[in-house]
């Protein structure tokens, strides 16, 4: 170590203003530890440990450096030289938290007053040495303080309190990195990762466990947050969707399960086309998001092909929020989505809009919704979801690959944009009559025609594009891409409920950019439930 490290060293220590306790009070081990700390600093010019508890700690250090400065370290390549350091510092680091820890365990004081429990009954009687394992990422460290007795009562350990010490062995530093690594992909390589990060080992259903304990605050999270109200003249845009997940028998809703019981597959190993339908129950997707408008033609959505415009920028979404899961039903999913949206404008001073893919059910939903709350909110089909309805009709009148369909279904797709919609119905079913097609023939075009009537009343392009709403779901299909296939259609998965929802839930969070401050809240509300909640009032008592 250089001179003028080794002096900021020395002075780190000697800020501390301890003394090394008495040679009398260590064990065995700690006096030949301790002694074998001394002779390598009195060799590196440094004299005993300030820090009384901290010998251990000095140790390890010491021995580190005195091995970096050694000949074996010498010869080492570079990625040899990063391993070797990476475990000793981990062990290092784990040592110095041991310490502090048995530094607390130490100068633990009686609290001043009785300590009284939840249920009422004071706690009189004090013992020491209480102790109980801690899994950090770090490594395991032991944790001894002072229990607080009655007969017949739990013990209350203010310690634990102070520390805010989890309700299992794990760590809130390991269950911190289940919670983000659980949701990016299989629970195997949650643990893969974990590993690489701290070299702690945690088991998959520890992993699991972890992973829904992290999650349950999160509707408490959002419920307490504010909103700001979007600047300008920004849209509040609201979108829903919805996505199946392949779930164990018992994860189903009951008229899905019973269809799967009932359902005679064709193999007996393996699931056959179509029958994974009766396996699956759909998670509810839900966004809201600012944009500013941008009003546009039905020419600039569909240029022509010929003689496309430049490219130009568009607005991009700001401050999404996304919300995805698959325990609740879709009027709880949209009353949340409302219910964000209300935190961002509470007194409509927004235009807000919803875009939907023609699901009736959710139009159902966020009309029935609107009403409650008394807001008015357009509805918008989607027409990315038009375009490839009338695609579909046009294999009834023309051969694959014809360029005329092309032609045909910009002309359509042109005056849908236009606000004629029935028109196009009724000139796509007397195509069809016209040309004499069979039942079978024209079911594409019948459903098409079919479609753009039931959905007439939320095909309004004409005032959506000259209000600068945006006319396409995209953001929501994102949404069920990233939250739900890309984690939850994994191969061979097949899902609980409860870990199912968990994993949705820290999805949202992380892709929502609100995970850290989660996790503050999270914390705080870990320690009402698990430590506060168990002493009267929940007041926990301070040492005198």
């Amino acid at each position: 170590m250089a001179p003028d490290l080794l002096d900021l060293f020395v002075a780190a220590r000697q800020a501390n203003g301890s003394v090394s306790e008495p040679a009398s009070e260590r064990e065995d081990g700690d006096e030949q530890a301790v002694g074998g700390e001394q002779r390598r600093a009195r060799a590196l010019g440094m004299g005993a440990c300030p820090a009384a508890g901290f010998e251990r700690s000095q140790a390890l250090f010491w021995g580190l450096v005195e091995w970096a400065a050694g000949e074996q370290a010498l010869g080492l390549e570079h990625s040899e030289l990063e391993a070797r350091l990476a475990a000793d510092g981990r062990e290092l680091a784990r040592q110095v938290v041991q310490d502090q820890l048995d530094l607390r365990a130490v100068r633990e004081q009686r609290a001043d007053a009785a300590v009284l429990g939840s249920d009422g009954v004071p706690r009189r009687s004090v013992e020491r040495g209480h102790e109980r394992d801690l899994h950090t990422v770090l490594g395991e460290v032991r944790v001894t303080r002072l229990a607080y007795r009655a007969l017949g009562s739990e013990n209350l350990y203010p310690a634990d309190a102070q520390l805010n010490l989890p309700p299992g062995r794990h760590s809130h530093g390991i269950r911190r990195l289940a919670a983000l690594e659980a949701p990016r992909s299989s629970f195997e390589d949650g643990q893969a990762a974990i590993v690489r990060q701290t070299g702690q080992q945690i088991g998959t259903r520890q992993l699991r466990e972890l992973t829904l304990a992290a999650a349950q605050d999160a509707d408490a999270f959002y419920a307490q947050r504010t909103r700001t109200a979007p600047d300008g003249k920004d849209l509040l845009v609201l979108s829903c969707d919805a996505k199946g997940v392949v779930m164990r028998p018992e994860g189903l809703r009951e008229p899905t399960r019973a269809q799967a019981q009932n359902a005679a597959g064709k193999l007996k190993t393996r699931l056959s086309k179509g029958e994974k339908q009766g396996r699956k129950r759909m998670a509810e997707i839900v966004t809201v998001y600012e944009l500013t408008p941008e009003p546009r033609t039905a020419a600039e959505i569909l240029p022509d092909p010929d003689n496309p415009p430049a490219a130009r920028t568009r607005p991009k979404a700001r401050n999404k929020w996304l919300k995805a899961s698959v325990s609740d039903d879709a009027s709880t999913v949209i009353a949340d989505m409302f219910a964000d949206a209300d935190r961002r404008d509470p007194g409509r001073q927004r235009a807000w809009v919803a875009l939907v893919d023609g699901n009736n059910h959710q139009i159902d939903r966020i009309r029935k919704e609107a009403r409650k709350r008394k807001v008015k909110i357009p509805i918008v089909v989607d027409f990315i979801h038009v375009l490839e309805y009338l695609w579909s009709s046009c294999w009834c009148f023309y051969r694959e690959g014809d360029p005329a369909a092309e032609q045909w279904v910009r002309e359509k797709a042109l005056a849908v944009l236009e606000g004629k919609a029935g028109i196009v119905a009724a000139a796509i079913r007397r195509k069809a009559t016209r040309l004499a097609l069979e039942p079978n023939k024209r079911q594409s075009a019948d459903r098409c025609a079919d479609y753009l009537l039931a959905k007439r009343p939320y095909l309004d392009y004409p005032t959506a594009l000259h209000n600068g709403w945006p006319i396409a779901t995209g953001v929501i299909e994102g949404a069920c891409r990233h939250l739900v296939k890309d984690r939850m259609d994994i191969t061979g998965a097949r899902w609980g409920l409860a870990g199912a929802e968990a994993i949705l839930t820290l999805r949202a969070l992380i892709t929502n950019g609100d995970f850290d401050d989660y996790w503050i809240f999270h914390l705080a509300q870990e320690h009402r439930r698990v430590h506060a909640s168990r002493y009267a009032l929940g007041v926990i008592p301070t040492p005198a």
